[in-house]
């Protein structure tokens, strides 16, 4: 297995869950990116203080005020983070920030399925473009000519609830808008795969296992996966994966799942 060494990666929705894991786990690589953006919504609020807490230690973090669903919000942070990286390109772009609204499918409403739509599928979509001349820059600037993360990438944190022949954990939750919203987030990335190839862009769609997050801990049932394992196993999968991963379904073990 090849080890993960990247000079700048990007998460959204870096101030909890999933993406704070990522933010930590990056600060102990043996060699950490020179650059972490994290991003979120209200950099200066509560909900931001363990990562802000982090930045105050570590140099490297550079936080970013990021809404997903709004595109004047993205152009800014793509522009901001062109700043800080000079004449060099993103290598990993993660889209973390995501949300759920459990409803049963009868109380599904216009408004709450175009919300989640917007911020799980949109979101990721509006970034890769927005960030996408930097992660030319950054293919362009890596040797070889396969596609690696080490090089240029765009990790789209998907569900297993997504995924259309297991419609896994209906039992514990129909959540539609959230389902469709995963489902068309896995088809992006297809599509995110086939149109950047060329560019060396390796585009891949992760199920990060049921974690013990805000969003994943509801009701009586506790996760069965802490965000620590799911991390740590989602970054043992990205520095293995190659080109001919590209445009793939994985689980934090590596696992290609069902569409």
């Amino acid at each position: 297995m090849g080890e993960l060494c990247v000079r700048s990666v990007l998460v959204t929705g870096a101030n909890r869950g999933i993406g704070l894991g990522f933010v930590q786990h990056f600060l102990r690589m043996p060699k950490p990116p020179q650059w972490i953006f994290a991003t979120c919504r209200d950099p200066k609020g509560q909900r931001a203080q363990e990562l802000q807490n982090l930045a105050s230690k570590h140099p490297n973090i550079i936080i970013i005020p990021l809404e997903v669903a709004n595109p004047t919000s993205i152009k800014a942070a793509a522009a901001k983070v062109g700043e800080h990286l000079g004449g060099s390109g993103l290598n990993l772009l993660i889209n973390n920030a995501g949300m759920a609204k459990p409803k049963m499918l009868d109380d599904e409403t216009l408004e709450d399925m175009t919300e989640v739509y917007t911020t799980n599928t949109i979101g990721p979509l509006l970034m890769g473009q927005a960030f996408l001349p930097l992660l030319k820059k950054a293919a362009q600037g890596s040797p070889g000519s396969g596609l690696s993360c080490s090089k240029a990438a765009i990790v789209n944190m998907s569900s297993y609830a997504g995924s259309i022949e297991d419609v896994y954990v209906w039992e514990f939750g129909q959540v539609v808008s959230y389902r469709c919203s995963k489902a068309a987030l896995n088809m992006l990335t297809k599509c995110q795969s086939l149109a950047y190839k060329e560019h060396g862009i390796l585009c891949v769609t992760f199920h990060p296992g049921w974690v013990q997050t805000d969003m994943g801990g509801g009701g009586s049932f506790k996760p069965p996966l802490t965000v620590d394992d799911s991390v740590q196993g989602m970054l043992k999968v990205l520095s293995s994966i190659s080109e001919k991963d590209t445009g793939t379904f994985l689980d934090w073990e590596g696992k290609i799942l069902p569409w």
